[in-house]
């Protein structure tokens, strides 16, 4: 072969050392439309929340609106009542997030470290509830929830992640489990060599140590409870609103206005509302991304 065709031949497909022009393509070829799948329903939203009736009826603007109308973002802003709800969503999605991180640290900390009876029977039987789907348990939930008196409480949503329950409560034992597995035990027993007891070995050095664990368990328990229209909508019955439930009751009242003809363009509210939920789960990440992504390394997920 030719000098000259082997170097053109490297350069497109590359070599050992470097990738070739053509896979570099290929390569941004994939990212590109990874991406646009993820932002493209994003995108679609911000443009239709500012876009005029005028203009949403119009078959030839598709992206770019020609004036930017910020009459639906006003009026979605009263129609899920956004200050009430808001703080309703907070109040659950917050401390269901803090409930999952103790309740599950301590069990994750149990079943990593300590030897005791059962403890493999009992990891087992975790594994099983985790397989067992939530509707299931819908029912027997609400009769004990009914005799407590919780119902219409947002006691409903976060008392069983106090106790590990919850939503995905089993899940972030296991997080938590393997990452004190990644832990060297060096550092308990230089501890104990201290004078240090469990508990205090547990809160002074393997909850500090455990950062990255606490922020992805932090973050998909304070979307999945941000999230959850099913039992807020069953258990809450109306009497404790979130933001998730006052979006699906917003929707519910712009079809039947559509329906009677008393409403024309609903789509800008919608897009608009749903804005307004999906923004603080977004600055929240936002926020803690760079710890998140190191958490999610050290959590054992991408294994």
């Amino acid at each position: 072969m030719p000098r000259w065709l082997r170097t053109a031949q490297s350069a497109l497909l590359g070599n050992g050392e470097k990738l070739g022009v053509l896979k570099v393509l290929l390569i941004y070829f994939v990212l590109i439309n990874i991406v646009f799948l993820y932002l493209n329903p994003l995108l679609h939203m911000l443009s239709t929340m500012v876009k005029s009736t005028a203009d949403l009826l119009d078959p030839t603007v598709r992206w770019i609106p020609r004036s930017i109308d910020l009459t639906f973002l006003r009026q979605a802003w009263f129609g899920i009542r956004f200050p009430e709800t808001f703080a309703n969503s907070m109040l659950i999605a917050g401390l269901g997030a803090i409930f999952h991180v103790v309740s599950c640290s301590v069990a994750g900390y149990g079943f990593a470290r300590f030897r005791f009876p059962g403890r493999s029977v009992l990891f087992g039987v975790l594994i099983v509830c985790f397989l067992v789907p939530p509707a299931t348990l819908t029912l027997p939930l609400y009769i004990l929830f009914s005799k407590l008196g919780l119902l219409g409480s947002p006691a409903a949503i976060v008392l069983p992640a106090l106790f590990g329950h919850g939503i995905r409560g089993t899940l972030f034992v296991i997080l938590f489990r393997q990452f004190f597995l990644t832990v060297p035990k060096a550092y308990e027993e230089a501890a104990h060599l201290d004078g240090a007891g469990p508990l205090r070995i547990f809160l002074k050095l393997m909850l500090p140590m455990a950062k990255p664990a606490i922020i992805v368990v932090f973050i998909f328990s304070f979307v999945w409870h941000w999230n959850e229209t099913y039992l807020t909508g069953l258990f809450l019955r109306g009497e404790f609103t979130p933001l998730s439930f006052a979006l699906d009751s917003l929707y519910q009242d712009l079809e039947r206005m559509y329906s009677s003809g008393g409403y024309v363009n609903n789509e800008s509210m919608k897009m608009a509302a749903s804005f307004y939920v999906i923004l603080p789960p977004m600055l929240l990440y936002l926020i803690v991304q760079k710890w998140f992504m190191r958490g999610v390394e050290r959590s054992g997920i991408v294994e």
